[in-house]
């Protein structure tokens, strides 16, 4: 087994100082355009980061199991060396593109995901804001076992693609430069993938590189402000239902629907998609104009 560090582990206290830093900078510099800090939002998202490690820790548990089976089936071997390493890294970021944006466009997918944008802030603290229930994301992973990643590696890649992702969760850094904005996700990108414009719905998948979004056509540059949070949002900072409040939508909704037909696409089209003979009697917790682009994409 490669013997790879736990990243995220690692960069706690990194994660720590530089929320800090970042509280003191808004405080001594605030932007009054900006979404900023909110004590009971920050400590909520905290939390939430705190719980989806215990969480994950369970999850692996299944995960693991069926990766290691998959890796032992396969005659192929990735060994981990210097340079496959970066490539390891390049695969990983290819599938988590696919990964989030699948999350974005199957609801019982986004019920999962739909925790880390439920923030009406856009802050360092958001990043922590972490679902408990990312036992979803696994498939989407299993051609890189079966390609001879070992799940060690795996889990190293996608930790290292998770840490990369925390300090692009700021208001506080407007762009960098032209070359680096090209190629890597960065604040401005980010920030139009936690907004709630229409314009803006379903944007910037990338988790360390955006060019992905600019091959598959999911790319938008930030040409206004963001407004962030959901078409409905959650008047709640009670964590436990900020992790599940949308699969209690979606339970309402299978319990009202009139047939088989609607309970299918309730939970496997889109977070807005609706029937076309009647209106949902709950509305979903999606990113807003989502029900609009969802009711584009049916039509």
């Amino acid at each position: 087994m490669p013997n790879l560090p736990d990243v995220v582990l690692w960069s706690i206290p990194a994660f720590i100082l530089l929320t800090v830093i970042e509280i003191v900078s808004v405080r001594l510099h605030p932007d009054e355009d900006a979404a900023g800090y909110e004590t009971k939002d920050a400590a909520t998202s905290i939390t939430m980061g705190l719980g989806s490690l215990g969480f994950d820790f369970l999850w692996k548990i299944p995960v693991v199991a069926i990766y290691t089976a998959v890796y032992e089936l396969t005659p192929a071997r990735v060994p981990v060396l210097w340079w496959t390493v970066p490539l390891m890294l390049l695969a990983q970021d290819f599938f988590y593109y696919w990964s989030h944006r699948g999350h974005h466009v199957i609801r019982i997918l986004w019920a999962c995901h739909v925790v880390h944008h439920s923030s009406r802030k856009f802050n360092l603290s958001t990043a922590l804001r972490q679902p408990w229930t990312s036992v979803t994301s696994w498939p989407f992973y299993l051609p890189l076992i079966a390609c001879g990643v070992h799940p060690a590696a795996l889990a190293f890649c996608s930790s290292a693609n998770l840490v990369y992702q925390f300090w692009i969760h700021t208001e506080r850094i407007d762009r960098m430069p032209r070359w680096y904005e090209f190629v890597f996700n960065t604040p401005s990108h980010h920030r139009v993938h936690h907004a709630s414009q229409g314009g803006y719905l379903d944007r910037n998948f990338g988790g360390i590189l955006i060019v992905w979004d600019r091959m598959f056509g999911s790319f938008v540059p930030e040409t206004e402000r963001c407004v962030f949070g959901l078409t409905k949002n959650i008047e709640t900072y009670n964590p436990l239902k900020v992790a599940t409040h949308e699969y209690v939508s979606i339970a309402k909704d299978l319990k009202a629907a009139r047939s088989w037909r609607e309970r299918a696409g309730r939970v496997f089209r889109g977070p807005g998609w609706q029937p076309e003979t009647a209106a949902a009697p709950v509305t979903p917790s999606v990113p807003a104009a989502a029900a609009d682009a969802a009711q584009e994409r049916v039509a």
